[in-house]
């Protein structure tokens, strides 16, 4: 099987938001000068994606985030997620990125394999805790 990895036109990501995310793309997304979207396609058949955004860090410094990377169920152990983790990452370095984060369920054992495979570590920190916080209300 043969995949490319892209970066879609808007065509390509209003199908990829639908598959993965079960919604609509909005254009403030597609427009956010920080925005990295990536798409694995075999075809005119999308086979997975990674999204995040590039940070600049006060220091001037910038380091990459993936919020998002998923490959299609039938695709999954083929090599998708490993080619889009890849072009996420070069395309950091090549626009001047030195760190790289994501997070990730304890027991996502596939995607950790996956990350500790190609040289990710747990933070230096130690074990982390996500926060969601829902804007607009009062605090």
């Amino acid at each position: 099987m043969t995949v490319d990895i892209v970066v879609p036109d808007s065509a390509l990501l209003e199908r990829a938001v639908s598959q993965f995310m079960g919604a609509q793309s909005s254009r403030a997304f597609a427009d956010a000068p920080n925005t990295l979207v990536f798409v694995a396609v075999n075809g005119s058949d999308i086979t997975g994606w990674c999204w995040g955004y590039d940070l600049v860090r006060p220091d001037g410094s910038s380091m990459r985030y993936i919020h998002q990377l998923k490959v299609a169920e039938a695709h999954r152990r083929t090599g998708i997620g490993r080619a889009l983790l890849r072009t996420f990452m070069t395309e950091g370095t090549k626009a001047g990125a030195t760190k790289m984060f994501l997070t990730t369920g304890a027991d996502n054992t596939a995607a950790r394999s996956l990350y500790d495979s190609m040289g990710g570590g747990l933070a230096a920190q130690g074990p982390t805790v996500n926060y969601w916080f829902l804007l607009g209300r009062d605090v």
